[in-house]
């Protein structure tokens, strides 16, 4: 009698131990009942009925490198669906773009389980399922680019996958959140022409940037001699104008001096402006000092009469000074007719 109430009892705490299920967090469990979707586990102490309930298992597919530096895909079967954010690192393939490159490129696709029940019913192995719809839509949009726009559109084709992606795995009851584009590595060959096109770019753009420093010094050079130019001849206007302004100061007090003393200063100029030119004649080169006067010179000569005067009318020391200038020029007499 005894054994059989301890065999109950053991057979009751076993039974009792496989009915309890500890969900740890951001994990839950899909329970069928016979065969059947019964209900999600949440995570804590969650009590199922052995032998009726069951668990379904998913499978989970993760990338490691061994000891080898390999990439090796390693597949386990979990009684759990975890809810985190998961990181799909699909391998590396080959691509062909617009103008027939042939590229291997790879990347990165973060995922969110958002529905356990439509991650295990809706598609028979999720992980494969990602990456075969991840790499076919790499294809197609690689295949509708060039090399170049490949190489500097990584951000356009980061945002397609992850539309597309999210669109169709939508179904699966996944989220995928964020998809980026790890490497892209044309052929050795286009590797190389890429490298001599570059150099090429950097060595034009030294030598546009040597001209257009060489440009700008010479318009620097010849904005600073034009200006210098510029201040000279306005320092040579000023000049003019000032050296006029005296001179036209000069002639307004000799003018209203004569007009005092009732001269014409008209004549007074031009009797100067005779004598100044009588001694340039006279110094001449050369023996001979014979001046011949030309006959307009006897009616300025005559006006010199009247400047005489008007020193003499000053009195004293400029009479005498007038004299020994003016007395010594007679006018010639005038050729008969």
């Amino acid at each position: 009698m005894g054994f059989i109430v301890g065999t109950f009892v053991v057979l009751v705490l076993v039974i009792a131990a496989l009915g309890l299920k500890i969900v740890t967090q951001a994990e839950v469990m899909v329970v069928e009942r016979l065969g059947r979707f019964h209900r999600t586990l949440v995570p804590g102490l969650n009590l199922i009925i052995p032998m009726v309930d069951k668990p379904r298992a998913i499978l989970w597919r993760t990338r490691v490198t061994n000891l080898k530096g390999q990439d090796v895909v390693r597949e386990k079967h979990s009684r759990t669906v975890d809810i985190r954010e998961q990181v799909f690192d699909f391998p590396k393939q080959s691509v062909i773009t617009a103008d027939n490159v042939v590229i291997e490129i790879n990347g990165l696709l973060y995922y969110q389980i958002t529905d356990p029940k439509r991650a295990v019913y809706e598609v028979a192995n999720l992980p494969n399922a990602i990456e075969k719809l991840a790499q076919t839509t790499l294809r197609n949009i690689i295949g509708e680019l060039a090399l170049d726009q490949t190489l500097t559109s990584r951000d356009e084709i980061n945002a397609q996958m992850r539309t597309v992606l999210d669109e169709a795995t939508d179904k699966w009851g996944v989220k995928v959140n964020r998809v980026e584009i790890q490497d892209i590595e044309p052929p050795p060959t286009v590797r190389e022409a890429m490298e001599l096109q570059m150099r090429a770019e950097r060595e034009r753009r030294a030598a546009i940037l040597e001209a257009e420093g060489v440009k700008q010094s010479k318009i620097l050079r010849a904005e600073g001699e034009r200006g210098a130019l510029i201040a000279r001849a306005e320092g040579d206007r000023q000049s003019h104008i000032l050296r006029a302004e005296g001179e036209a100061q000069s002639i307004a007090v000799v003018a209203a001096a004569l007009e005092k003393e009732h001269v014409n200063p008209a004549e007074y100029l031009i009797a100067v402006k005779y004598l100044a030119t009588l001694g340039e004649i006279g110094t001449g080169e050369g023996g001979d000092k014979t001046v011949f006067m030309p006959y307009e010179a006897s009616g300025v000569l005559g006006s010199l009469g009247s400047i005489k005067e008007m020193f003499s009318a000053a009195g004293g020391s400029s009479v005498s000074a007038g004299n020994g200038a003016l007395g010594g020029l007679t006018p010639p007499p005038l050729p008969p007719a």
